[in-house]
């Protein structure tokens, strides 16, 4: 038998867990948003990044798509922007 016709192997990529534990993306609406409002406020990635006491890196794996933020990283971004965070379930 090997490693993947074992059925305790809990990493198997049909496993329902290990389905609901691959990394979620953000919701490209959420990532235009804050692009827009970046750019409506004619600010830089490096300007927001500074607000809010991060690297402009962080900032552009955010707007790329590449970073999978906490909601206290979204709420940050949100501050920076002189937004607020709104979480809904609809």
């Amino acid at each position: 038998m090997t490693v993947e016709d074992d059925p305790r192997n809990v990493l198997e990529e049909k496993t329902p867990i290990v389905k609901s534990l691959k990394p979620l993306r953000l919701e490209p609406n959420v990532v235009k948003q804050i692009v827009n409002a970046r750019i409506e406020q004619n600010i830089t990635q490096k300007e927001l990044a500074d607000r809010i006491g991060i690297k402009q890196s962080n900032i552009s794996r955010l707007e790329s798509g590449n970073h999978n933020p906490s909601l206290e990283f979204l709420r940050k971004v949100a501050t920076g922007l002189g937004k607020e965070l709104h979480i809904e379930f609809r």
